[in-house]
C-alpha cells in the first residue's frame, strides 16, 4: 500500500502545466497541454487504436466479445478475460465456456494483432492482481480496460436468498470495482488510460423481479463518476456505456423475455413466450422498430470512448438503446 501511495504521489507532482497560449482578438489566452486535448481534426481519430493494448472482461461472448473483436479490428492488441464457467446459482443464463473464450481469441487474431485469453474470476481480486501484473509484463503496458463481466438473476426481491443477492452484487458491482482497482495503477504509472464500464438501462430504472441486477448497475454509475474524479489527474478517463436490451445469453430465456414485454403493458396469460412473440410486441413500441440490439451495436461506442477523439470525455455515459433512452430522463 505504501508503494502504491508513493506511485500516485510521484505522478501527481509531475503533472504538466500548460505553457501554451493562443491569441483571440489580440488577447493571449491559455491553451491546455497537448496531452489534455483531443487535438486537431484528423481523419479517423475516433476509431484508431493501433499500438494500444486493451483488456476486456466478460469477453467470452456477447457484448464483451463484440468489444474485444471490434478493438482488434481497429488495431489494438486485446486480452480477453472471462471465468468461462458457472459463476453462481444466482444467474438465469447459461454460462460461457472455455470454447467460447477460445473462439473470441480466434476472432481477435483474425485481425492480425496480438491476442490472449485468460480465465479469471473478477470477484477474486488477488488473482486479478496477478493477471494484471502478467499482462503488463508480457505486453509492456495496458492502455484500455473494459469492465463488462456481469450476471443477471430474475427472482422477486422478497424471495431472494441472502447468498443470491450477494452473488449478483459481488460479481457486477464489486467485480467492476476490483477491475478498476487492479488495472488503474498500471495506467497511473504511465499517466495515460481509458477505463470503460458497462452498465445497463436497468440501472436507470427499476426492474420487477431483478432488483439485485438493477441495484448493481445503478451502483456502477456512482463508481464510474467517482473514479473519473480521482483518476483525471493522471490523464485517465472513466466512462460508462449503457446498453438497452441486447440479444445475448442474458436475454433469450422466458423470464427475461416476459419482463421485456411486460414493460409494454402486455402479459402473456399462459405458457412460455417465444422470441418471435417478444420481438413483435416490443419492436412495435420502439422508435427504431427494433426489439433488441445486437452486441455489435454496442461495441462502436467502446471504440470511440477508447480513442483519442474522446480525450475530453470522462465521468459520462453513452446510452446505446435503440430508443429506450427516449422513454426515460
Amino acid at each position: 500500500m505504501a508503494a502504491a501511495t508513493m506511485l500516485f504521489a510521484g505522478v501527481a507532482k509531475a503533472e504538466p502545466t500548460s505553457g501554451r497560449n493562443a491569441t483571440v482578438d489580440g488577447i493571449p489566452v491559455p491553451m491546455p497541454p497537448e496531452d489534455k486535448t483531443a487535438g486537431p481534426i484528423v481523419a479517423g481519430r475516433d476509431t484508431k487504436l493501433a499500438g494500444r493494448v486493451a483488456v476486456v472482461t466478460g469477453a467470452a461472448r456477447g457484448i464483451g466479445r463484440a468489444i474485444a473483436v471490434e478493438y482488434a479490428a481497429n488495431g489494438a492488441d486485446v486480452i480477453a478475460i472471462d471465468i468461462a464457467a458457472p459463476v453462481t446459482s444466482a444467474s438465469s443464463a447459461v454460462p460461457a465456456t472455455p470454447d467460447d473464450l477460445a473462439e473470441t481469441v480466434r476472432m481477435i487474431k483474425a485481425y492480425g494483432g496480438r491476442a490472449e485469453g485468460i480465465r479469471a474470476d473478477i470477484r477474486d481480486i488477488a488473482t486479478l492482481r496477478a493477471v494484471a501484473d502478467g499482462i503488463n509484463e508480457r505486453f509492456g503496458k495496458i492502455d484500455i480496460v473494459v469492465a463488462n463481466a456481469a450476471v443477471q438473476y430474475w427472482k422477486p426481491l422478497l424471495e431472494l436468498q441472502d447468498s443470491e443477492w450477494r452473488d449478483v452484487i459481488d460479481n457486477n458491482l464489486n467485480g467492476t470495482a476490483n477491475t478498476i482497482r487492479v488495472f488503474a495503477p498500471k495506467m497511473v504509472a504511465r499517466n495515460y488510460g481509458r477505463i470503460i464500464v458497462i452498465s445497463s438501462m436497468q440501472g436507470r430504472h427499476g426492474s420487477k423481479d431483478a432488483a439485485s441486477y438493477s441495484a448493481s448497475k445503478w451502483g456502477i454509475f456512482g463508481l464510474m463518476k467517482s473514479a473519473a474524479l480521482e483518476l483525471g489527474r493522471y490523464n485517465i478517463t472513466v466512462n460508462a456505456i449503457t446498453p438497452g436490451l441486447v440479444g445475448t445469453a442474458l436475454t433469450f430465456y422466458d423470464a427475461r423475455l416476459s419482463e421485456s414485454i411486460g414493460e409494454t403493458g402486455y402479459h402473456k396469460p399462459n405458457g412460455p413466450l417465444t422470441p418471435q412473440e417478444a420481438w413483435d410486441r416490443r419492436a412495435a413500441t420502439m422508435p427504431l422498430g427494433v426489439a433488441w440490439l445486437q452486441p455489435e451495436d454496442i461495441s462502436p461506442a467502446a471504440v470511440y470512448l477508447a480513442s483519442e477523439g474522446a480525450a475530453m470525455i470522462t465521468g459520462a455515459e453513452i446510452e446505446v438503446t435503440g430508443g429506450d433512452s427516449a422513454k426515460s430522463i
